[in-house]
């Protein structure tokens, strides 16, 4: 039945705008900075480097993110349990192949097990040349930055209880080939988890630029629209509803936009670049999107291509190297705090629907329905005029509720979606609507 009823009135103008909670909790630069130092203390990160040595090497890096996790697992009542996954790659980059391996932290929600946001940065480092690990690679910000902040949001989102699982990863391997994101991927897919996010977060600790320029109220988020795990008749069929800029990843990529401007404190303008990544370079998030998880990579608002993948040295007076002096860690808290409450709102939301659907060929109104999705208080329908690219109206309607009639809405000037919402409002992600559900 298509409910335009008073109750649905009722919960547009009484509903809880999307993330309205608790102001989102200040992350430590000075603990950011104690773990990037930490990390760079380890000599090289490089995933050929020594699995065994106790103080130089992967290995020392990978056991102390473990200890680290461990440690905030006591403060939480253990509610962390901390797992390694590993396999064996080999490539150009490792041509005698090596074993990768990843470091997990996971928080079980009090919902669907399965439903899972995951939160990730690589612990890997590198210099100039690619094979070279025996060279000091203090890799501050590509990436102990992501690798700081996901302890440090781990330690964040840890003091709360979440409806959905939170899988906070450390992952090796990503210089040779993005290896310990295909880990993760194949994990997630072996394990039957339904990732409603993966938030990958490589180099997000610098604020100068390479002609220094200095940003350091905005931050990058790279997504997806046409998603990679689509076949071509898939494709055609987002082509034909023009959902090209609505995939998963793209409305992954519009939540954060959304967090960052209902956390105005956080002071970080979200530049939601509409490609998978930087022009043609990649990351760990890559994987995610090619067996369909929603997926996005945060990364500093302006790179500094000297303080990457550098040999340390000094020529002509041009100093080169990743360390932890260019970093700037008042920056890097933000960028934690900007994931936290991404990750928040998602966790506490229910999951979105697996497909919406409209209707209304040669008619005045549009018929949204969608699927229920367990445990949703309500949805929260939104449309769009076809020529904009951000959702401008909104509807919301009782958790009861599988399809809306909207009135003097026109099919084919307008857009739709619809997000599921929890009791106190958080939000899921936008299913896009007229596509079909893919498995």
């Amino acid at each position: 039945m298509i409910k335009q009823s008073l109750l649905a009135a009722l919960l547009l103008s009484a509903a809880a705008p999307a993330f309205a909670k608790d102001e989102t909790p200040a992350a430590d630069p000075a603990r950011l900075r104690a773990d990037v130092e930490k990390l760079v203390s380890f000599g090289t990160r490089h995933t050929l480097s020594s699995a065994t040595d106790a103080k130089r090497g992967i290995g020392a890096a990978r056991n102390w993110g473990a200890a680290e996790f461990e440690r905030i697992s006591r403060a939480c009542g253990g509610c962390l349990t901390i797992s390694r996954i590993s396999d064996r790659f080999e490539g150009p980059r490792a041509p005698d192949g090596v074993i990768v391996e990843n470091v997990l932290a996971i928080q079980k929600g009090s919902g669907d097990p399965a439903h899972v946001i995951m939160i990730a940065g690589h612990i890997d480092s590198r210099v100039s040349e690619p094979m070279n690990f025996t060279a000091d690679a203090p890799g501050a910000n590509d990436d102990a930055s992501g690798t700081a902040l996901v302890i440090e949001a781990a330690r964040l989102l840890s003091k709360d209880k979440h409806r959905a699982t939170i899988v906070y990863a450390l992952l090796s391997g990503e210089e040779q080939g993005l290896w310990g994101g295909k880990l993760l991927a194949r994990h997630a897919q072996t394990e039957g988890w339904q990732v409603a996010a993966l938030l990958n977060n490589d180099i997000v600790g610098g604020t100068h630029g390479l002609d220094g320029t200095i940003v350091d109220d905005r931050v990058r988020v790279f997504s997806e629209g046409i998603r990679a795990s689509e076949d071509i008749a898939a494709q055609l069929a987002r082509r034909g509803i023009g959902g090209e800029d609505d995939g998963p990843s793209r409305a992954l990529a519009k939540a954060a936009i959304r967090a960052g401007e209902a956390n105005p404190a956080i002071g970080l303008e979200v530049l939601a670049v509409r490609r998978p990544d930087r022009f043609r370079r990649g990351g760990d998030h890559l994987p995610s999107l090619e067996l369909g998880y929603p997926a996005i990579r945060f990364t500093v608002g302006v790179e500094d291509y000297d303080h990457q993948h550098q040999d340390l040295r000094t020529e002509n007076g041009r100093k080169y190297g990743d360390t932890v002096d260019e970093m700037d860690f008042p920056y890097l808290a933000r960028v934690t705090a900007l994931n936290v409450a991404l990750a928040r709102e998602l966790a506490d939301a229910p999951p979105a629907p697996a497909s919406v659907s409209i209707d209304g060929a040669v008619s005045s109104d549009t018929t949204v329905q969608w699927t229920p999705v367990k445990d949703a208080a309500s949805y929260r329908i939104r449309w769009r005029r076809a020529d904009r690219s951000d959702w401008t109206d909104s509807r919301v309607v009782p958790g009861d509720s599988t399809q809306y009639l909207l009135k003097g809405v026109q099919i084919d000037d307008h857009f739709f979606g619809v997000a599921a919402l929890s009791a106190d409002g958080a939000e899921s992600i936008v299913t896009f609507g007229g596509l079909p559900v893919q498995k």
